[in-house]
């Protein structure tokens, strides 16, 4: 198996492909994820993101990969029962994330003075996609976030490009992974469980078929606002950082974008919400990880804890 490195999109990308073109897949795959950083970020006043937001209340022409999230995200929302909400912008504002993760480590997060409430914002379902010409109307007012169904997205089609050269493939993208074929001698692919309080270490391997895994933490993107430290996971229900028992959620599931967002969706509800998603949508496995590095499994419809070994 040959192996990239490269940091794009705040996170550590890792590309894996087996044979002699993998070189060439990762130069693909390597210009597509910087490509789609560009489009999909909202901190670039030139970003297609970014006009997307500028033309809130007008039909707006957007590209098919802009579309294709739209539509993926919208479906996302429902299938979340709203967790997945990409409307908590101005909270993430108010909670100091005005800039990238990477400078806000630096320097901290300072709050945005943000004049909508959550009671005045139109809610995510109400924006309008236009098929025949590739447009979207955002209602008045509405400014969205879809970074990090974006990064999924753009992990998984990174992995198709990749897989142009070689059959055996995967794209992992800062906790979002995407997977064709397996490894030569193998029936899946070895996947370790990161410990959030140590990065380094993994409570267990998993096993994996081709597919994506995501992992969402409230440890990794975090920083001080002032005396208090802040997460980017934003409670739709609140409009604040979520206050959750569990520390990450790994989600296995057939598209990149869908992990994602149950990932983040299951880690704030938490264990009594989890059983009604995961209810809902049958198809999807995960595991939870809570601050006494337990892991928490889906049995019988409820979460039960299973003892690891450390």
């Amino acid at each position: 198996m040959e192996y990239e490195n490269f940091r794009a999109m705040n996170s550590e990308i890792l590309l894996a492909a087996e044979g002699v073109a993998a070189s060439s897949g990762f130069e693909l795959a390597h210009r597509y994820i910087e490509a789609s950083e560009k489009r999909f970020t909202r901190f670039s006043p030139s970003s297609e993101m970014t006009q997307v937001n500028q033309g809130a209340g007008k039909w707006t022409k957007v590209s098919a990969d802009m579309y294709a999230l739209l539509e993926t995200a919208l479906a996302c929302y429902t299938a979340t029962n709203g967790l997945f909400d990409p409307t908590i912008l101005p909270d993430l504002e108010q909670a100091g994330y005005t800039k990238s993760i990477d400078e806000l480590r630096i320097y901290g997060g300072e709050p945005l003075v943000v004049s909508d409430s959550q009671a005045d914002r139109a809610p995510f379902p109400s924006i309008e996609l236009r098929r025949d010409d590739l447009s979207v109307l955002l209602p008045t007012g509405m400014r969205i976030d879809l970074g990090g169904i974006a990064k999924g997205w753009i992990a998984e089609q990174a992995a198709w490009q990749l897989a142009k050269f070689s059959p055996t493939c995967a794209v992992s993208a800062g906790g979002d992974m995407f997977l064709i074929g397996t490894p030569p001698g193998q029936d899946t692919w070895d996947v370790g469980l990161e410990d959030p309080l140590q990065p380094n270490l993994d409570l267990m391997t998993l096993a994996v078929e081709s597919g994506a895994v995501a992992t969402s933490s409230v440890v990794k993107r975090a920083w001080q606002q002032g005396n208090t430290t802040r997460h980017h996971l934003i409670d739709p229900r609140t409009g604040q950082p979520a206050i959750t028992p569990w520390l990450s959620v790994t989600v296995m599931a057939p598209r990149a974008a869908t992990a994602e967002v149950f990932a983040k969706a299951l880690l704030i509800g938490g264990p009594e919400y989890a059983r009604v998603l995961m209810e809902k949508n049958p198809e999807l496995s995960y595991l939870a990880v809570d601050a006494n590095r337990q892991v928490w499994i889906p049995e019988s419809g409820d979460c039960v804890r299973l003892n690891v070994e450390n």
